[in-house]
Formats: C-alpha cells, structure tokens, sequence
C-alpha cells in the first residue's frame, strides 16, 4: 500500500466466455495514454416531510456498477477486441501467409453484444470488472499524432484480483499511414475520391442501459440499444464540395484506411485496418476565418444504414491475431 503515479497503472482486458463471469486473466494489456475505472453507486433520496424544512431524512442506495474510460494509442491486435466490442459480431478469414489474418467486423443485430472484463492492476489493489460492456468507442486520426481512440465503459463493481501484467510487441499507426476516401456508394469505393484532410475523428455510440432486477443490487445484465455512428473532418478550404452535397442532401460512401506500410507481417503483407460507412450524410460545414491562419473547413457528417448494402459500418483488421 502507498502513493503512486499514474504511469504504474496497467489495464487489460479480455473476452467473457460466460456473460457476466469475470475472466483470471486478460488477454492483452493495453499501453494507456489515460485511464480511469471507479464502483460508483445508485441512490434514492428519501423526500417525506417530517415536521422540519430539510428536504431528507434518509438516503440509500438501491444499486451497483462501475463505469471507466480508456485513451491509448491504435494497435493492430489489441484493438480488434475493442472493435468486437463496438460493433458486436466478428467473422476471420483462412489465414493468409500462413500467419496474417483477416477479421472482419460487422454490427451484430442483438441487444447483448459481446462483453468483456477489465482488469485494473494498481500500486494499492488489483481488480477485475465482469461485464464490461462498451458504451462508447471514439477515434481520432490527426497530423503529428499517432491514430488514438477513447472507449468508455460500464460494468458490475469490481472484484478483488491477483495480476500480473504482461504486454505484446503490436504495431502502431501513424499519420502517414492513414487515407480517408469516398465514393457516391460502396461499390465507387474500387475508384474512390480521396480527400487532403488535417484530421478526422469517428464515434460509435452504444447507448447502453442496465438490465436490473428485485432482489439485487448488481445488474442482471448491461445492454447495448439503438446504434449510432458519426464524425468529423478537418480540412484546408479549397473548394465548396461537401457544403454543395450538404444543401443538396447527397449521401455517400465513406472509408478510412490505417496500413502500416513501414511494417511486414508474414511475408508481404501490412498490418491494417479499414472502416467503410456505406452510406454518411453531411450536416454540418463550417469555416474558420482567423486573419494570419489557413482557412479551415470542418465538416459533420452522420453514419445512415444502406439498405442496399445491409450496412451501416464495418470493420476490416489485418494482423497475426488468430481469433477474437
């Protein structure tokens, strides 16, 4: 026991095999940029008047959880749990070079998406957190920085633990390595338009709720509702493109592209992962007129299921992960 920094923190995380049944042991610690994760409770203030201008005489508490977010940088295995987790249904291909796989993400049309446990390993006390369920994965892509993301989480309260944690040689991606191109649908997306942006962040929004019960003070189960995805670009202003397909109400196809070209795995290929919208509309495109700087163009845009593609979003990861 005693005071530490922060940086002697570690967090992990694993897959459930059994829904809400905490795992031993995670399958890969994540390198953090920041970190938090707390129990947190549900209280119900007693409001009867007894003769006096105070306004309770009583609280309690009638429920658990615990909620934690997690900013680190993007890597090529780690990263698939997360995305498994964001969109709820993964599918791998035959490996290729007999060591690079290809998984293949999609939204799983369910309310319990696959749920995990977070492990927290601290100067103080080690924890484990069981159904741990994504309620918000954002990333951001940006020049002078490597590809980030932010995800949020809730879960049941923590359980004591004992752990060691251990971490995995993964790849990382940089600016350079990342293209964001669109077409008037999927099918453009062989012979897309590529864009000249500054940055570009993506969201997916989970909009979970606890399932509670009588009898209980922990979640019979945490669930994943409505499914939301959007975004937004930054770019030097040079032409009225994306404020002409605003007024006009234009969707189109969208596709961010992560590929380690400085990196091979197996023996030619790039470790990769690959977002497609397949179908995005822009409602918002503002500039920024500062009087010595480049002006500046962001631009909204918002995630639209295409019913011809049968597809909001999917998630395409290379790497040497053989399952999730």
């Amino acid at each position: 026991m005693g005071k530490f920094i922060g940086r002697l923190a570690d967090i992990g995380i694993a897959k459930e095999g059994t829904r809400g049944t905490a795992e031993s042991s995670a399958a890969f610690w994540l390198p953090k940029l920041t970190m938090s994760y707390d129990d947190g409770v549900e209280q119900v203030i007693d409001e009867s008047s007894i003769g006096v201008i105070e306004d309770s005489p009583e609280a309690s508490v009638v429920g658990k959880f615990a909620v934690g977010e997690l900013e680190g940088n993007v890597f090529d295995r780690s990263f698939g749990l997360l995305l498994l987790s964001a969109l709820g249904s993964v599918s791998t291909g035959s490996p290729a070079e007999t060591t690079v796989y290809t998984h293949t993400f999609s939204v799983a049309q369910n309310a319990q998406h696959p749920s995990l446990t977070v492990f927290l390993d601290d100067g103080n006390q080690d924890y484990k957190y069981a159904l741990a369920m994504l309620e918000r994965l954002e990333m951001e892509f940006a020049v002078g920085q490597y590809a980030k993301y932010t995800a949020a989480f809730r879960s049941k309260v923590g359980e004591t633990a004992t752990l060691t944690p251990s971490y995995t040689a993964e790849n990382r991606f940089l600016p350079q390595h990342i293209t964001l191109q669109y077409a008037a649908n999927v099918t453009g997306l062989a012979s897309p338009s590529t864009i000249n942006v500054r940055s570009v962040r993506l969201s997916i929004i989970k909009n979970i709720e606890d399932d509670r019960k009588l009898g209980s003070l922990d979640q019979v189960d945490i669930l994943n509702k409505q499914f939301a995805c959007e975004g937004s670009m930054e770019l030097v202003f040079d032409a009225q493109t994306f404020k002409t397909q605003m007024l006009s109400d234009t969707a189109q196809a969208v596709r961010i592209t992560l590929d380690n070209t400085d990196v091979t795995i197996g023996s030619t290929l790039t470790p990769r992962i690959q977002f497609t919208l397949a179908k995005a509309k822009f409602g918002a495109f503002t500039k920024s007129y500062e009087n010595d700087s480049i002006v500046m163009a962001t631009v909204n845009f918002k995630g639209l299921y295409s019913i011809g593609d049968t597809s909001m979003i999917s998630a395409v990861l290379r790497n040497t992960q053989a399952s999730y």
